[in-house]
């Protein structure tokens, strides 16, 4: 690395939908058989929590400012575009994503399985290496009782 660095942290969460016809979407990755998540968008904590560590690095405020759930606009949006839309904002400013991080805290459904393939998703939109872990709550609390699933993310970017 060379410049200006910068770390951000992102967090998103998200109650599990009664509708069967929701899909599950985790980091543009598609969890079929399980119940998809309540959400102005597709409802992808995983990409969201991404996005906001990445504009937090960067000074531009959160997803919420961007990509607002008050706008029609957004409904049922493609949460990897907005990710890509936010790296190109952070590379029009100059930055570029150096890694993410990111933490996916389930009782249900697994991440292992899915892991590699969300790793190379969320890293190809990046354009920089991206991890992720599921971890369980052990029963405790709303996550733990399986009402919704919360993510966090760190993103490292560095002045171009």
């Amino acid at each position: 690395m060379n410049g200006e660095i910068r770390v951000g942290h992102g967090f998103d969460t998200h109650r599990f939908s009664d509708d069967p016809d929701r899909p599950l979407i985790l980091g543009g990755v598609q969890f079929e058989g399980a119940a998809g998540l309540v959400g102005h968008s597709d409802g992808d904590a995983v990409a969201h929590a991404v996005t906001d560590a990445l504009l937090s690095a960067a000074g531009f405020g959160d997803i919420g400012v961007l990509f607002p759930d008050t706008d029609d606009k957004w409904a049922g949006a493609d949460s990897i575009g907005l990710l890509a839309d936010a790296v190109a904002r952070l590379a029009d400013k100059g930055w570029r994503v150096v890694n993410a991080d990111c933490t996916v805290l389930t009782e249900a459904p697994r991440i292992a399985p899915h892991r590699d393939q969300m790793q190379a998703r969320l890293s190809e939109v990046v354009g920089a290496p991206v991890t992720v872990k599921g971890k369980r709550a052990e029963a405790m609390g709303a996550l733990g009782r399986g009402e919704g699933l919360a993510c966090w993310a760190v993103a490292l970017i560095e002045r171009q």
